[in-house]
This record gives structure tokens, sequence and C-alpha cells, in this order.
């Protein structure tokens, strides 16, 4: 028997909100391009009034009413992102939903921000105006006057609303009800924060009946150096005309959209030379004014070709994040952005995983980049969101009642991006699992635009893509790629469709904390096999929340510190720059990994070799500069002449005489690559690339046993050292306290540690065995001390609470009365699994030691399988320079190649020389460092903490991707180790 009681319960998000309705956003024109229109807009930024409610249930009613009472509201900035501005909480997560997968519903537990702007308009709108929302953040309602206007869905696209005969002339109300979770919510689980608002710019614009509603224009570049024009307006305007001033072009258009201009000889666009030309199309109404790029888009031979030269990308994903702003990104900082990303040879941009703003395709077609510009659309939380062996159940690639949506979300990106020469390849999403509506979305998009390629990753068949893109494959498996050798497909007509694809991945090398390791290794690989064509990092930038303690330290915020019941943690601190755009180090080796000159200088020092790795540009633009250290600082430098070298060519330059001159010794040769003059991004002298040849190291001298071993008390003296007899370590050196060396097997994990290899399945994460293995908790029983000859030999045994595994060091000192030297053994027993994170020795000095100058590889870190950045010389800093500051505190800051190492106090200094070894210095102990989760819990306890490292395990990037590979890991084994005091 059917009830006819009525249901009390029925959700309170019927009807304005629509929240349920799994398709696109109701009321708004058809997508069209973002143009300069050459016609009046007012922006409508600035201060709204503001009403938050934590459901919808207890908003306020009647808000689009004209007569509604805002005047109790609160101001809020548009754009914005209300959690940013004390209105509820961020909230972080990567790939679970932060509700219920319970599709199309949401919680109760919804929150809403209602807006609502008083604003005058001219005279100029009343003869027909749209309203654009460039990013709402989910589900927008919209009025004006009173009037509802229609829904938002697809929260980075923009939406235009017809408001002819809506607005007046005068003062007018618009009211936005944003609903932060909506249906849509499931097609955008994007790795971010969820931080709902109006995020980027309103704008009303004048568009009078007659005005030209969209434009396309494809500039392409043929064989023989000419440029092509083809215009398509909507509605057709025959008779209009087009005109390129710089290149004395004119045409009238026929109203034909297969009207091809030729437009002569004409530079060609490239991300090395971005070549614009500003086009204006004049109608009777407007004159519509655009920059145009000439190039074209083919794949041939496996590869991505431009203007028939194969593309190597040097790219990053890049969200777009605030620390104060959350969404919002002001225009000066994606400039300050996009010039770091130029300074460090980066010259392509994923938008993951959605449309960026507007802004940045104009900037990237100015200064150079190649976009992936990727479609509004991730639904990865449905991955594991099934019952068990039912991963993606119910995902909407596969479900027909998201169709309209998905391909109303294509359409947007696309017509809005579609005249930017920037725009290389359209993304259809990310990690969307698979399904028919993808493949709609990639049949849609090579219909409206044939040219440009179409990407996906998450469907490895690669059916109806473009391009085979993957994410974090090993080096191993990349390499079988670029061999065209990987495993096949099932389906034969599939495999053989895939291999004759170009190769990029997508994402790599996650730059989580201290890290990634492995760029070479990739690079290389890029380099030499043609099909693989490059990667994007991820990412570019960490999204990191300042807050401030409350003694007013500024720090950075990740998930789970606003009280968050689900999150993700610090996986959203994952960038090459943080959050305040400081670059890391893991950038300044990713600037000299894919540096686009690469210089070789002979052991003789007779000549360098340039080898241009540029796709399209010669060396003209750069210059070449020589300068040779010594260890009394900078001896001579000077400028060398270069050849003009093609890309991909190499020039033999021989060098000065005053250079061969000075071979020999404790010399470092540089060369650098710098810009010969000033660009948009960076001034005149900015160095590009960089090569050296020579060491600084001097030889380690010989200690000889000339000292006598003196027992007094409860120490032990030899030469200028005394020892502690229980328990054989150092106890002061020239009269200065020092307690060590201390054997050290351990690291504050680092994110990469903490990391799961995903390509050794059911492998345990290299911390958590460091942790079962007890190597924090490492300490040593004295086994015996001796005098042997004027030597003082000292026997440790360390081990583990619990564990039976021991390692026995034996220390053995010798001095020469002014001098004192080290010469340790470590030999490992039995039982230690596959790993150590080092063999070090730690000491304890006075906090005064606190200045460090050292002679090898620097400024910056270096770790097995980074710091490529680092160069050899002699350097130096304070303690405090020495860290680097990562979100979440973990092992950083190791100086490598060391051969000399002098710590300086209040009253005299220490001097450490070793044949080769690393070395970090803190102001706090390893314990303290990992136990931190965020900076201001890192307090110095008035000790300098040094540890001298004799082998180093690798980084990796487990974070996201494969482990330390086999090259850089340090198996437990012997390891001797000297190091002399002076």
């Amino acid at each position: 028997m059917t009830s006819t009681r009525p249901n009390l319960a029925a959700s309170p998000y019927e009807g304005a909100m629509d929240l349920l309705n799994p398709g696109p956003g109701r009321g708004s024109t058809a997508p069209r391009a973002h143009v300069d229109s050459g016609l009046p807009t007012l922006s409508l930024n600035g201060d709204w009034r503001f009403h938050f409610s934590p459901t919808l249930a207890a908003a306020p009613q009647g808000i689009e009413e004209e007569t509604f009472d805002d005047a109790a509201w609160d101001t809020l900035p548009v754009p914005s992102s209300w959690n940013l501005h004390g209105h509820g909480a961020p909230t972080y997560t990567n790939v679970q939903f932060p509700f219920p997968l319970d599709p199309p519903h949401m919680p109760d537990a919804n929150p809403v921000g209602d807006h609502r702007l008083r604003f005058l308009a001219g005279p100029e709108f009343q003869h027909g105006a749209l309203l654009r929302l460039d990013g709402v953040d989910n589900a927008g309602t919209v009025w004006l006057n009173g009037t509802l206007l229609g829904t938002t869905r697809g929260s980075k696209l923009p939406h235009e609303f017809d408001v002819t005969g809506v607005l007046r002339a005068g003062e007018n109300v618009l009211a936005v009800r944003v609903s932060q979770f909506s249906a849509s919510s499931y097609l955008e689980d994007q790795d971010a924060w969820w931080l709902p608002g109006i995020f980027r710019d309103v704008t009303l614009l004048a568009h009078p009946a007659g005005a030209v509603r969209d434009v396309f224009v494809q500039a392409g570049y043929t064989a023989d150096g000419r440029g092509t024009l083809r215009v398509e307006l909507d509605p057709p305007v025959p008779g209009a005309v087009a005109t390129i001033p710089a290149l004395g072009f004119t045409a009238t258009l026929d109203g034909s959209p297969d009207q091809v201009f030729d437009v002569g000889p004409a530079s060609p666009w490239s991300a090395e030379s971005p070549s614009l030309h500003a086009l204006e199309i004049a109608t009777p109404k407007q004159t519509l004014r655009l920059n145009v790029g000439f190039r074209s888009i083919t794949v041939e031979d496996a590869q991505v070709k431009l203007n028939g030269v194969p593309l190597l990308f040097r790219g990053v994903n890049r969200h777009e994040h605030n620390p104060d702003l959350g969404r919002v990104v002001p225009r000066e900082q994606l400039l300050a952005e996009l010039h770091l990303m130029k300074q460090h040879n980066i010259n392509a941009i994923r938008t993951a995983h959605y449309a960026p703003h507007p802004a940045l395709l104009h900037a990237a077609d100015e200064l150079g980049f190649y976009i992936i510009d990727e479609c509004d659309y991730e639904t990865h939380g449905f991955e594991d969101g099934g019952p068990a062996h039912q991963n993606w159940a119910g995902n909407p690639s596969a479900e027909p009642q998201y169709r309209e949506a998905l391909l109303d979300r294509m359409a947007r990106i696309v017509e809005r991006d579609k005249n930017h020469p920037s725009v290389i390849m359209w993304s259809l999403g990310n990690e969307a699992g698979t399904g028919d509506n993808l493949a709609a979305m990639a049949a849609w998009t090579k219909q409206r635009d044939p040219e440009r390629l179409v990407h996906y990753e998450g469907d490895w068949a690669s059916p109806y893509v473009d391009v085979y893109s993957r994410m974090y494959a090993t080096p191993a498996e990349v390499e079988l790629i670029g061999r065209q050798e990987e495993v096949p497909l099932p389906d034969a007509a599939q495999d053989a469709h895939r291999r004759q694809l170009p190769f990029i991945l997508c994402e790599y090398v996650h730059a989580m904390g201290n890290g990634p390791g492995g760029l070479r290794e990739y690079q290389g690989l890029f380099e030499k096999y043609p099909r693989l064509q490059g990667g994007f990092v991820w990412e570019w930038i960490e999204h990191g929340i300042r807050q401030h303690t409350l003694d007013g330290e500024a720090y950075f915020a990740y998930g789970g510190d606003f009280g968050e019941k689900v999150h993700d943690g610090n996986f959203v601190i994952d960038g090459l720059v943080s959050a305040d755009l400081e670059p890391r180090p893991g950038l300044l080796d990713f600037k000299k990994a894919v540096e686009p000159v690469a210089i070789a200088i002979s052991a003789d020092w007779a000549t360098a070799g340039i080898h241009n790795k540029h796709d399209f540009l010669g060396t003209s633009h750069l210059a070449f500069t020589w300068r040779i250290d010594t260890p009394e600082g900078r001896h001579s430098e000077g400028t060398l002449e270069v050849p003009a070298t093609a890309a991909g060519d190499v020039a033999a330059v021989v060098l000065p005489e005053e250079i061969r001159e000075n071979l020999g010794g404790q010399r470092v040769l540089s060369v650098s690559a710098v810009l010969a003059a000033d660009q948009p991004w960076a001034p005149a002298g900015h160095e590009v690339a960089w090569g050296q040849q020579g060491s600084p190291a001097a030889p380690v001298p010989a200690v000889g046993a000339t000292g006598r071993v003196e027992a007094r008390g409860g120490e032990v003296r030899l030469g200028p050292a005394e020892f502690d007899v229980a328990t054989g370590g150092l106890s002061s050196f020239r009269g200065v306290p020092v307690n060590g060396p201390r054997l050290n097997l351990w690291r504050a994990p680092t994110d990469n540690d903490r990391g799961k290899d995903w390509t050794v399945p059911g492998q345990a994460r290299d911390a958590e065995v460091w942790a079962a293995a007890g190597l924090p908790l490492l300490e040593g029983r004295l086994q015996s001390m001796e005098d042997d000859g004027g030597r003082l030999r000292v026997r440790v045994r360390y081990g583990v609470p619990v564990a039976r595994t021991h390692v026995d060091v034996e220390y053995v000192w010798a001095s020469d009365g002014a001098r004192l030297e080290l010469s340790a053994h470590v030999e490992p027993g039995p039982g230690w699994g596959r790993n150590w994170p080092r063999v070090g020795f730690d000491f304890e000095l006075p906090g005064g030691f606190g200045q460090a100058s050292w002679t090898g590889f620097g400024p910056g870190q270096k770790y097995p399988d980074t710091g490529m950045a680092a160069k050899q010389g002699w350097f130096s800093a304070s303690i405090d320079e020495l860290q680097v500051p990562y979100v979440r505190p973990q092992e950083n800051g190791a100086r490598a190649g060391v051969s000399a190492l002098r710590l300086d106090g209040p009253d005299g200094g220490i001097s450490f020389l070793s044949d080769g070894m690393s070395f970090a210095l803190r102001p706090w102990s390893q314990e303290a460092l990992a136990a931190a989760r965020h900076t201001p819990d890192l307090v110095a306890d008035g000790i300098s903490h040094l540890t001298l490292d004799a082998a180093v395990h690798g980084i990796g990037t487990a974070s996201c991707g494969p482990g330390v590979l086999p090259a850089y890991q340090l198996a437990p084994g012997p390891v001797d180790f000297r190091v002399v005091m002076e």
C-alpha cells in the first residue's frame, strides 16, 4: 500500500539551489572565448554584503528580493574564499571525499554563503548586457533585481547570463547564493583544499544587438615560414575587416568559416620565442582585439611537433593557491610565479586539475609556456569508494546521467581558451577512471578544434587521445616505453595505436618535503629517446595556509589543522615553491636537471663543449662567462667567445690561455650561460646553465701518533683531547666541550621516507621499517678502551632495545699534539634489513658554534640523488641558514662532498678535514626534528648538533611514486670513515 502522508523530511535542497541536479548549470548563455570585445565592461569586484549559514535550512529567506535588509550582514571581498575570512573552516582531502559517497546527495551540514551587491550601471549597458562569473565554488544561484538568472556548475569555469531587460540604468541589486557542496562536487575531487566562494572576477559586459558573440582565430604556420589565418565569427559578419598592423596585413571576411588567409612571412610562436601579433577585427558595432601566435601542432613519428620541430616539455603541474586568500590569486602573484618558472628553465604547465584564471593563459602567450589546459573534472574518490572488488563503482565517467554535465564542462574550457597559442593540448580531466563519457568529451573536442591534441592519463589504453600519458612510472618502465617495447595491450589494434603515440609523464617526481630524488635519471631518458617528450613535476606550489602562533610566529597549516574529521594531512604540501613562493631545493635541482644548455669542460681545461638543448633557439640570446675560484677567494673571471650554436648543435670552444694557466691545485673553473639582455622575466646576467671542472679539496693531512695516551681519574687525555672513560667518547677538544662521536643510523623521516613505493607491492614504508628496527633508539655499550702504541683504540657495540641486532664500531684516535685524527670502522652484525638512512657520527658542541664554513658542494643541500644545483667551491652559512624550513619538519640541510668544515664559536673554531663526508648542523636534535609537526615546534636547545656522515641513503620520491633507486640505496655493510680535527 502506498503511503499518502507528506514527507516531512523532504530535502531542503529541492528548489532554487537545485543541488541534486547532476547536469550542468541552468540559464547561462553558450560558452565563448575570453577576449577583448572592444565594448564597455564594469568590474563588480569589491566589498559585498555576506552572510554565512552552516546549512541551507538555516539560510535566510528572500535574499533575492531588492527590499531584503542586509545592513546587519558582514562585508566580504569578492573575489574570495570565505573560509579564509573567518567563515567556516578549510578542509583538505586528496582522494577521499569529505562527505559520504552517496551521489547526488550531500549531507545536511552543507555550508551556504549568501552574497549581495548594490551597483550602478550606466546607459552603455542598457542596449544589451551579460553578467559573467568566472569562478564560483561550488554551486551558485544568481538573481538580479529579484529575477532568477540561473545556476552555475563547474566551479572553475565561467558562466555568463543575459541580463538584457533585467538590468536597469542606475542602481541594481545582485544576489548570489553559494552552496559549498552539490551533486557537482562529485566531479571536483581535485587534491586541494575545499574552499567555497566567489573566488574569481564578476563582470558586467555590454553586449548590444548586432555585436559579435564569439570569435575563434586559428593562426597556422607553414613549412615555408608563412602565417595563415582563419577567423570564425559568431554570428558571421560579412564585411568585417581583420588587420595585423605589424605585418601590414588587412583582409575582409566574407562570413564563411572556411576562409583562410595567407598573411605572408611571419615569426612563429614557441615557448622559447613567444612571438605575438596584435590582431584587430572591426565590425560595425565593435573592434575585437586579441594576440595571435602563428604555430602548427602535429603528431609525427610518435612525437609532438610544433612548427615541425619535436618538443621537450620541462613542465610543472600548477594549482591556484594563495596562503592568505585561498583560491584567489592576485595578478602580481601570478606573474611572479610565471617569472620564477622561466628563471628556472620551466617551459610547460599543466593546469591541474581545472581551467585556470584566464589571466594565466594571456601571460603564458606573452612569456612563452606550453599549456596542457585541463577540464574542471576529477572523480578520484570513486576509485576506492565502492564495495570490495568494485572500484570506480558509479563513476561519473561511465554514468549516462553525467554526460551532459561533462560535455558542458569540456565546452566551457575549450570555448574560453581556444584562441591562445600557448594551449597545445586539451586534457579531459584527471584521475576520473574510464568510461564512454570521456570518449564523448574527446570526440566533441576534436570536432571543435581538430589541430590541438587531446590528453587524458586515466585510460592507459589511450584509445581516444593523441598522447600516451602516465603518472609516476619508474625510470625502468619509462625506458621501455621510450624504446617502444612496453608491455603490449591485449587488443592488438589498440596496442599498435598506442605504440605510435608520443609519451609524457603528466605527473612525476613528487616534490613533497625533502626531494624529489631521481630527476637526473628521468631527464636522461627524455633526452635519449625521441618518443619521451618530458614530464610535469607534481607540483609547482605548496598549499600551506598561513597561520600564527599565540606569540605571532607565522607557519603554514595543512590538513587536520582546522579540526577536520576527514583529511589527508600534509599531502597538500608538495610543491617546488612554498606557499609564499620561496624556492625549495627541489626547484633549484629541477632548473639544473632541465637546463637548455649543457656545458662540459675538459679535464685539462683546454676546451668546453657547449650543447644547445633548446628546441628552437640558437645561443645568440646568451652570453658565456667563466670564473676561477680558489680557497683565498675569486681568482679571475672573464667572458668566453662562443660561436652561434643552433638548436641541437654542439660547439667546441678553445678556452683562453689565462684559464689553462690556472690548472692544478685547489682550483674550480665555472663556465656559465647567462642572459645577454634583459627579458620580461629576468635581467641580463641571469644564469641559465653552468658547468664546472676542477676540485676545491686539499689532501687530508696525515697525523702521526706522536702524542701519548694519559689516564687521569675519570678521563683519558690524548694531545689536545680528553675522553670520557665511561663511554669512550670525546669530552673536550682544545678546551671546548665536545660530546661524541656517537654512531647514528637514523634520520628524522622525510615525507618520501614516510611514503609507500608504488613499484614494490606490499613493501613497507622506509620510515616504518627503520622505526621497527629500532634505529631511533640506537645506544652504545663501551667494550674496551686501550692505549695502542700512542693511539687510543675504543670499541663500542651499538644495539637497540629488544632486538639482537648490533653494530660494532672501532674508533682509533691519534694526535700529533695539535691535531686529532679519528679513524672509524663500522661493522654491522646480521639482521639489519634492506637499508639504513645513514652511517653518521653525532657530536654535540656548545650552542655558540653557529657559523659554518666548508669546502665541497654548496651553497644548498645535497643528498645522493638530489642536489644537482649544488656547485663545488667554498661556502659559509649560519646555523639558521643551513636549515630548510619544510612545512612539516624533517631531515634536511646536509652538505655533501665536504673535505673541510670549520665551525666558529665565540672563542675560536674547530675544523674537521675528511676525504669526503656530508655534514648537518642544527640548533636542535634529530629527535626534536622528527617530533615537530610545524616549524614553530622547533626550538633551539642551546646545543649545536653536528652530524658527520660517512654514507647516506637517497631521498627518492615515494611520497607518491618510486622509492630510492637502487644506485642510491644504502645497504647495511662495513663502512670506514676518517676525519682530522684541528
